[in-house]
């Protein structure tokens, strides 16, 4: 057999093995052939064998190079679409729970003071300066107010500024040295930019929703607050009560309005941020922006007037709805040991009438409110259900 010419052609170098032995009858074959056609295969084999190795290396190589992209990719894209955890990072540290408890009732079970009320709020001065809604922290007699922050610690605080026209308030607490929540502009958010709603909704720490801004202007009077000379947020984000005094949040980081109401599911409003700095810097400047307290008569509930928009919106989410209803206000939340609580009224309640007067709007029922005495007959719709209560106001 001839290697030489097998050498030139597949450019393979031949082996010499030495010292190698074995019987003359292993390597013998008839007529001389086998061994030939044995060695010709075994060039062949070995040659197959390194070409079948490279082919495999370039195959495994060009699989592992696509791993790694799609790798790369799905981090890229998980790191892209990441932007509600950046602004939960910046803005959480800042976020606080609020509650409300009697110093004067003790609970059966537990044994500890009755909780009025909770709400969120957040750090605006590194002193201990925090900002809430004032429906949060007003009209609760002989309040305890604690305040849990960002690391859990507790601290006892209390109500330094009120102002019920805009339903703001501040508390402070004895600390130093607290992280404290950016504000930005009210005036250039646009209708559906990303904005984030932050709070501790059941005492729930940084509970957080996203949503898109819905209308940057619905006025109070469209949502029934009488008195209130300002607009509001409106965003699909969910406000629960718990979040109401807590931050909403742009992609910035920095606070554009206060968490105030939730109308329904898709339906939520804050209190726009430039409202609260005017609110600060009159605190700065006169030293206390408390509003004078006028004794009226109080039901304990917070409330909308319905809208045709807003009446379209709970038909759609509720067919069981009388589809008689054209007007209205929405009870969204009652106050526990309220006399609206104790009269049998629960959120999602359609006030209809009192007194057997139409109710339109809140302003009506303030208006009864204060031309009235005495027990009031208030007509509700609940679910499908028409229901007649009696509630009898309390004077504040």
């Amino acid at each position: 057999m001839n290697i030489s010419r097998y050498s030139r052609i597949f450019q393979i170098k031949p082996v010499i093995i030495k010292n190698l032995r074995c019987s003359s009858r292993a390597i013998e074959a008839p007529n001389g052939y086998s061994n030939r056609n044995e060695t010709k295969n075994s060039y062949f084999n070995g040659i197959l064998a390194v070409a079948a190795g490279v082919i495999g290396y370039v195959s495994l190589k060009d699989k592992l190079f696509a791993a790694t992209l799609i790798n790369n990719d799905l981090k890229g894209r998980r790191e892209k679409y990441n932007f509600i955890a950046d602004v939960v990072a910046v803005s959480a540290p800042s976020v606080v729970y609020i509650e409300i408890k009697d110093g004067r009732r003790l609970d059966l079970f537990s044994g500890q003071p009755v909780t009025l009320s909770n709400g969120s709020g957040f750090i605006v001065k590194e002193d201990g300066l925090i900002l809430t809604n004032a429906h949060v922290v007003v009209n609760k007699p002989n309040a305890i107010v604690n305040v849990r922050l960002y690391d859990g610690s507790i601290h006892t605080g209390f109500v330094e500024d009120v102002d019920l026209k805009s339903d703001l308030a501040t508390l402070r607490i004895p600390v130093k040295g607290l992280p404290v929540m950016r504000l930005g502009s009210s005036s250039d958010i646009q209708p559906g930019e990303w904005v984030v709603a932050m709070g501790s909704p059941l005492a729930l720490s940084n509970t957080v929703t996203a949503g898109v801004v819905s209308s940057t202007q619905r006025a109070s009077e469209e949502l029934g607050l009488r008195g209130k000379d300002m607009v509001y947020i409106q965003t699909d984000a969910p406000i629960t009560f718990g979040n109401s005094g807590g931050p909403l949040v742009n992609l910035d980081g920095e606070a554009i309005g206060i968490n105030s109401m939730k109308v329904t599911s898709g339906i939520s409003f804050a209190i726009p941020i430039d409202y609260v700095k005017e609110f600060l810097a009159k605190k700065r400047s006169t030293g206390t922006t408390k509003s004078p307290q006028v004794s009226r008569r109080y039901l304990g509930i917070t409330m909308l007037s319905l809208t045709p928009n807003i009446l379209m919106e709970l038909r759609m989410r509720n067919p069981e709805m009388p589809t008689d209803i054209e007007h209205g206000i929405l009870v969204w939340k009652v106050i526990i040991g309220s006399p609206a609580y104790n009269g049998g009224l629960q959120p999602g309640d359609i006030v209809t009438s009192i007194n057997n007067k139409p109710v339109r709007t809140a302003s009506d029922i303030y208006m009864l409110l204060e031309n009235t005495s005495g027990s009031l007959r208030i007509d509700v719709v609940r679910g499908r259900q028409r229901i007649a209560l009696t509630v009898t106001p309390e004077l504040h």
